[in-house]
């Protein structure tokens, strides 16, 4: 990575670009695509959100729907072990083509798990972007190297800020073109994921999925990121999490560039107290505790739209935002457990339905022949522990005591398979 954009090491992302006129110029340079994205998504936003209504639900597959970033450079040995562990099947990692000297790395990595299904994020830089003929180069030789052993292959992250080097929407799509050219040319048997908008900038997202470019994709990935808001229930614009969901898969559903497939490739929340390994300033970091909360009512939601194929959890190891703190030896977070339960317990879940009232969540499911009901609440309350109950805390430990304090933290709830079946049967919840 070439000046004036620098990686930072400590939060794993680009330094923010400090050179002001450099963007300036930049931005000037490619009015007439940010243009013609304001214009894109003047018309294509209100048209999904007309027909979000009718995009009807997909069934999920649950075993993959878990997926986890790994960094295959960082504690290797702890690595294999946390994941043999975790038992996770579907693991997402990322490269960056500024360090093409790492790839034989990469390589010997993913061999030792080409069991998993993998995805591979290529991370860009200023270089690649302006030079295509040397991301010809480098995609060649990636593809060559690796396809056997990845399952997808997410082509550039976060287009839609400076510092990750994308000014347009045409230059992120003058990039991605030169993959599903190879694909076309040579690799017609990978996967190809775009778009690769971060947080809730959806105009950029409708640049990407209605265009004149001679590309598709197999599916779109997002970071969508909801931390700034708080808890993920809360609105920016008026849109929850799930109401960010139905519009972006609504566009997805619309746009002739793709299938119906979409992956939210990267979400975490900072945690308090890390800096300088926190991506973002103190103010938006929260407690390891609400960490762990927010995280799994993130994929619970994500789980019961029926609209997200797979959501990445960044990452195992990171002092920052990680499930892993390795800033003295390996020491795992309350997460670790709340990851590790929520996998174990979901991987083969079924969805039956969601139900929100005066801020207390019930998401219902059916896991081994049996009804689990997975109750929280953004209003501290309370509920009976039923004689037909068998309770269990996030992090999967029994609990037993007479009244359940819901709350912030997610509780799992097996119902007895005689009064499952008669709930299930009237769709009514406990």
């Amino acid at each position: 990575m070439k000046e004036p954009f620098e990686w930072d090491d400590y939060s794993d992302q680009p330094a923010l670009l400090k050179d002001r006129a450099y963007k300036k110029r930049m931005r000037k340079r490619e009015f007439a695509s940010l243009l013609k994205m304001i214009l894109t998504a003047l018309f294509m936003i209100p048209l999904s959100l007309l027909a979000t209504p009718f995009v009807k639900r997909k069934e999920i597959d649950s075993k993959h729907f878990f997926s986890l970033g790994l960094d295959f450079e960082r504690e290797p040995h702890a690595t294999q072990e946390l994941l043999e562990e975790l038992e996770v099947e579907t693991i997402l990692l990322r490269f960056k083509l500024w360090e093409m000297e790492k790839l034989p790395l990469l390589k010997a990595f993913l061999t030792q798990h080409k069991q998993k299904s993998i995805t591979l994020k290529i991370l860009q830089d200023r270089e690649h972007i302006e030079d295509l003929q040397l991301l010809k180069e480098h995609l060649t030789q990636i593809f060559n190297e690796l396809s056997g052993l990845v399952e997808s292959f997410e082509i550039g992250s976060t287009i839609n800020r400076a510092k990750w080097g994308f000014f347009s929407p045409r230059e992120y799509l003058d990039f991605y073109k030169v993959a599903y050219d190879l694909k076309k040319e040579q690799f017609p048997t990978i996967n190809l994921l775009g778009s690769g908008v971060i947080d809730f900038e959806f105009h950029y997202t409708a640049a990407t999925l209605f265009n004149l470019c001679r590309c598709k994709y197999e599916a779109i990935a997002a970071l969508l990121y909801v931390d700034r808001r708080g808890a993920p229930e809360n609105t920016q614009l008026g849109f929850s999490l799930t109401d960010k969901i139905a519009l972006l898969s609504t566009m997805v559903w619309l746009s002739p560039k793709t299938t119906q497939k979409l992956h939210i490739t990267e979400v975490n929340w900072p945690i308090k107290g890390t800096a300088p390994y926190a991506p973002t300033s103190e103010y938006e970091c929260v407690s390891e505790e609400l960490y762990s909360d927010y995280m799994l009512r993130y994929y619970l939601l994500a789980f019961a739209s029926q609209q997200v194929d797979s959501i990445s959890w960044h990452q195992l190891i990171a002092p920052g935002y990680g499930l892993i703190d390795n800033r003295e030896g390996i020491k795992k977070r309350q997460a670790f457990d709340v990851y590790k339960y929520m996998y174990q317990t979901l991987k083969n879940a079924q969805f039956l339905r969601h139900d929100i009232k005066r801020d207390y969540y019930i998401i219902q499911l059916i896991v081994d022949e049996q009804l689990l009901q997975i109750h929280w609440s953004l209003k501290p309350t309370t509920l009976k522990n039923e004689e037909f109950f068998e309770v269990y805390s996030k992090t999967g430990e029994r609990l037993t005591q007479e009244i359940l304090e819901i709350a912030s933290a997610p509780v799992y709830i097996f119902v007895t398979k005689e009064v499952g079946k008669k709930i299930n049967a009237s769709e009514r919840v406990v």
